[in-house]
């Protein structure tokens, strides 16, 4: 079972805080079971005997071992809390960890919402059972046993009364626990997808406002929260009535005591210290069968919550490390495309098909077709956040699937058409490709990238401040900063997909021109949809339906490629009509 699994895993690099913890369950539960003892002495030897001092004595020695009982609770908690909360530590960093190898097809087969919801909230669950485990598991096995054999020592005849009542309280709680497990299996996943609309809402939230759609989006969170309330009241309602089972049993099971006790105290077989010692074992035994029973409560849950972070953590990442990787000794930025095909897991057909062609180190290739065509996953491809079906990528020789994934990652320099920014300052994101950057190469980037006039312009400078996706910024503004971003890197290749979208046609110009001038030995992959941004590259690559529709230069495809003619014509016409 994938739960004592993960228990076992990471319980036990702790298991001095375990230890610790049975110690002092231990302890407090012996003393619990010492005390109705103590107690029925007081009433049989003390009080019915008017013997004072027997009565001092032995208060004081119950006194003792209620202070020894209470520090061993309050020990036995804390260790067993530091337990849950470096359990819930390590699992949640496993699973980050192991996220953030996936690559994009790993996530969107998992889904973002689910991800999250995996990572905290089943943690979490899993984290309560140890914590509840070791507060409440440990001691429930030792009171229900020592306090059978006690009560057992101190009369027989009344024992009756735990052979019925105690499976009676099974049967109860086990009845209400069968119905309760499905729910609590329904209950995680309404809670990924009310994360799921939620995260939708307040990532689109400015679409949902454009198209007046605020209605709409408010009923289907409501619709999501509804189905998690529904669920949470199906099983708060099954948990409200099992503590007045529970009681219903407990209340019972003393009335038979007391009256089958009156009984035999009057015919002298038992003193009354010994039927109220009895009373409290048997609400001892009670209290921890209950226990038990709230802990196989929470364990189906914990199970459920187990299987889906086990279901993240096997799941081997679709792009691998080489078991012996090549570390390229090249620095030139040549690549190749060797017979490659590419179809996602249940395609009817691949999204590139039969890719043939080379890109020459130091010079600028372009990208250009249809949408669907396929030229995000061919870039893909090219910083290996996917892996080819068929054929090979190769990059200064070396195929990509043999090449050490940092090695590649350190040659290759991505800025995505929708640009995210860290929060931090201007400094710390320009940083994050390679931290050792002087300030006088951040500057440089930034001049490169047609960014070094605005950020000048703030009085912070490089300090300022980038919120969260950078929203403090314009769209070519983040564009223009995740642009001077990778050219920090230092990157062999520099791929943009469609990165100049967001910028105006004379910024694009300049970052062109001070591109070739800068870095003319830098290998520059350009995906675009103006021809304005792509006429001037060294080759063009023309998709259309997965497939490489024309290869040349502008002069070339406008002579005799149709798909590209078509591309041309239909932009000229709009600008004409502007």
């Amino acid at each position: 079972m994938n739960l004592w699994r993960i228990l076992i895993q990471y319980v036990k690099p702790h298991w001095g805080l375990l230890v610790a913890v049975m110690i002092f369950q231990f302890a407090q539960s012996m003393a619990s079971l010492a005390l109705p003892t103590l107690n029925a002495d007081i009433i049989n030897k003390g009080v019915a005997k008017g013997d004072t001092a027997y009565i001092l004595s032995t208060g004081g020695l119950m006194l003792l071992i209620s202070v020894g009982q209470v520090a061993g609770s309050i020990l036995a908690t804390y260790f067993g809390s530091k337990l849950a909360m470096m359990v819930g530590r390590d699992i949640r960093g496993k699973v980050f960890a192991q996220v953030g190898r996936f690559s994009e097809r790993d996530v969107s087969i998992f889904g973002t919402p689910s991800l999250i919801t995996r990572s905290t909230n089943d943690v979490q669950q899993i984290q309560m059972l140890v914590l509840m485990g070791s507060t409440m598991l440990l001691s429930a096995p030792i009171l229900a046993v020592g306090g059978v054999i006690t009560a057992l020592g101190l009369d027989f005849n009344l024992s009756i009364i735990m052979a019925v009542s105690v499976p009676v309280l099974l049967v109860v709680i086990g009845f209400l626990l069968s119905k309760m497990i499905p729910l609590f299996r329904l209950m995680q996943t309404r809670i990924d997808r009310i994360n799921q609309v939620l995260r939708e809402q307040l990532t689109g939230v400015r679409v949902v406002r454009a198209f007046v759609r605020e209605e709409t989006e408010t009923a289907r969170f409501d619709q999501a929260n509804v189905q998690v309330t529904e669920t949470a009241l199906k099983s708060g309602q099954l948990m409200a009535f099992m503590f007045p089972a529970v009681l219903i049993v407990l209340n019972l099971s003393s009335v038979a005591v007391l009256w089958l006790g009156a009984y035999r105290v009057d015919s002298g077989a038992m003193e009354i210290g010994t039927v109220m010692a009895f009373l409290q074992y048997l609400m001892q035994i009670l209290m921890a069968v209950m226990m038990s029973m709230f802990m196989a409560m929470m364990i189906p849950r914990a199970a459920v919550c187990a299987d889906r972070v086990t279901e993240v953590m096997k799941t081997e990442p679709g792009v691998v490390n080489s078991a012996t990787p090549i570390t390229s000794a090249q620095n030139a930025g040549g690549i190749q495309f060797q017979d490659v095909t590419f179809a996602y897991p249940g395609a009817e057909k691949p999204v590139l098909a039969n890719l043939n062609f080379d890109i020459k180190p130091g010079t600028t290739t372009a990208i250009i077709g249809p949408t669907g065509s396929g030229k995000t996953t061919l870039i893909n491809l090219i910083a290996r956040l996917v892996d080819p079906t068929q054929g090979k990528v190769l990059i200064d020789g070396v195929p990509l699937q043999d090449l050490d994934t940092n090695d590649l990652w350190s040659k290759v320099g991505l800025i995505p058409q929708k640009a995210f920014l860290f929060s931090g300052t201007i400094a710390d994101t320009l940083r994050y490709g390679r931290q050792d950057a002087t300030d006088e190469e951040l500057w440089q980037a930034l001049e490169i990238s047609q960014a070094a006039d605005f950020v000048k312009a703030l009085p912070e400078g490089l300090a300022a401040s980038v919120v969260q996706g950078g929203t403090n910024f314009s769209g070519g503004q983040r564009q223009r900063l995740a642009i001077a971003r990778a050219l920090v890197k230092r990157p062999e290749v520099l791929i943009f997909d469609d990165s100049f979208s967001a910028l105006d046609l004379t910024t694009d110009a300049k970052l062109r021109q001070a591109l070739a001038k800068e870095l003319p030995s830098i290998t520059k992959i350009i995906v675009g949809q103006r021809i304005a941004s792509i006429k001037h590259a060294d080759q063009i690559v023309v998709c259309q339906d997965g497939v490489i529709a024309g290869l040349g230069t502008h002069a070339q495809l406008l002579k005799d490629n149709a798909n590209y003619q078509e591309i041309v014509e239909s932009q000229m016409t709009a600008e004409e009509a502007a």
